[in-house]
């Protein structure tokens, strides 16, 4: 074994021994903070792209406002795939087996590739036709079909690198994906004034320079996530035999992953329906609503850093048996995230105008809208961050029917009906859109605790499978075969 085998293993075990049985506490404060600051320069992506693009006018910025649910949705169905992989990660690991963290990681990254190629091809030959469905304006349809179908070519890049960051933080190696996105967002923010202005002999091209930007930046993080599966030092291991088609895993996969696809894909379609909603109140209100929507995933960023944590902490814990170590990490998790994004709530509140400002800047119009928008759904910030650690541990305990059906009730049974009634059945307008957003977190922050309080998502252990190990014997044998 060499040195760095033997300081890659040493630093394997210590991350076990603290997410096992040190103080939870340090555990989530080691993978929260890595793990936010990744989100925080993920968000630079689109904080870029809104910064340049709102420098081309609100037709502009509505032209990415519309465009980001139907990708999203496209993403959402393939996702429970991913989910599933990291799930099974995070657990074989707290259960000690190295052997199935690889060879999970290897079949998540086939099925996510072959996924992401099939639903990317779908989304782009349907763009036209989801465009005209939502009713886009003349002025925005152009700019939104192509910034669409470039982000579609670019979505087996954002499937594979979004698979490798969640299979890093099941094994609890937060840093390294930290590290590709610093570097990938920073050649962002240096491509990105140049597709969208252009700069020398390079032709601007508008609203799809930013997709461009974005689609090389997320080439390129996606490689460096592969190099590093294949090369093994950072708690992965990937080696070619790997890969060979397990379709007793694939069928688990699918059956696990099954619910978290439906759930991310309710929601997906829930953003559709809520810009159907606001398309009908003009280019002014959907630039408010495109605005408003990229301050709050810079805003809650945090509290998606602590449910991630919380996710790979329980996890790794029911896979080693420990489910109330998992449960107290939880709430723990749950308790900092209302206090974080209620004072964050705050603050948004006061500072609202300027923070609005700095996307779309001299257009007071849209300023006063997004800002409204912002002050009243930050009122319900904090119980968000409960419901997403409570989520969270669902998902790490394997019940992804739980997450399934809080997403459907979230989307369908309550915003969706509150936005449509409250904006075409009062005088509220575009106003009662943004008041579906903190009467629904509310909600379902409270129904997400009872049920977490209830405890039947405990019963979730998912790391006793025979079928699966006798595949994973099978495969040992055929490497040693190979070497």
């Amino acid at each position: 074994m060499t040195d760095k085998s033997r300081g890659s293993e040493a630093g394997r075990q210590a991350r076990r021994h603290l997410f096992l049985q040190g103080s939870i506490t340090r555990a989530l404060a080691v993978l929260a903070v890595p793990i936010i600051f990744g989100n925080i320069a993920q968000t630079g992506y689109q904080l870029t792209d809104a910064f340049w693009v709102g420098r081309l006018g609100a037709s502009a910025v509505a032209a990415v406002s519309v465009s980001f649910p139907v990708t999203f949705l496209v993403i959402a169905m393939g996702s429970g795939l991913a989910m599933a992989g990291a799930v099974l990660t995070a657990q074989y690991a707290g259960a000690g087996r190295q052997d199935m963290v690889n060879h999970v990681a290897a079949q998540t990254i086939l099925m996510v590739a072959i996924t992401s190629v099939v639903l990317g091809a779908l989304g782009y030959a349907l763009s036209p036709l989801l465009l005209r469905l939502l009713g886009v304006a003349a002025d925005v349809y152009g700019g939104a079909l192509s910034f669409m179908r470039v982000s579609f070519i670019g979505i087996i890049f954002v499937f594979v690198y979004a698979m490798f960051q969640s299979l890093m933080r099941g094994v609890g190696q937060v840093r390294i994906p930290l590290l590709i996105v610093l570097a990938t967002v920073a050649l962002n923010f240096a491509l990105d004034p140049i597709f969208i202005f252009g700069w020398g002999p390079i032709e601007g091209r508008g609203v799809v320079g930013a997709a461009l930007a974005t689609l090389v930046t997320q080439a390129v993080a996606a490689a460096a996530g592969i190099v590093v599966f294949l090369r093994g030092r950072h708690g992965i291991h990937i080696q070619w035999p790997h890969f060979r088609i397990d379709p007793a895993y694939l069928k688990r996969a699918f059956l696990l992953g099954l619910p978290g696809s439906i759930e991310l894909s309710t929601r997906g379609l829930g953003l559709i329906f809520m810009s159907f909603l606001v398309v009908g109140f003009g280019t002014e209100a959907i630039a408010a609503y495109g605005v408003g929507s990229t301050l709050l995933q810079v805003i809650t960023i945090p509290a998606m850093g602590i449910s991630m944590a919380v996710s790979t902490l329980a996890g790794q814990n029911i896979g080693a048996g420990n489910v109330e170590r998992a449960s107290r990490a939880t709430v723990l998790g749950a308790a900092m995230s209302f206090a974080g994004l209620s004072a964050v709530g705050a603050v948004a509140f006061v500072f609202a105008p300027w923070l609005v400002a700095f996307f779309i800047p001299g257009d007071p119009a849209v300023i006063a809208s997004a800002s409204h928008y912002v002050r009243i759904m930050c009122l319900a910030w904090g119980a968000m961050g409960v419901q997403l650690s409570v989520t969270a541990a669902f998902r790490a305990s394997g019940n992804m029917l739980m997450a399934m059906v809080l997403g459907i009730v979230s989307q369908w049974v309550l915003q969706f009906p509150l936005a449509f009634v409250l904006s075409r059945h009062t005088t509220l307008d575009e106003s009662g859109i943004w008041w579906s957003f903190p009467l629904t977190n509310v909600a379902i922050a409270l129904v997400s605790v009872a049920w977490f309080a209830r405890g039947s998502w405990k019963a979730g252990r998912l790391t006793e499978d025979a079928v699966l190990e006798a595949r994973v014997a099978e495969d040992a044998v055929v490497d040693e075969g190979l070497r």
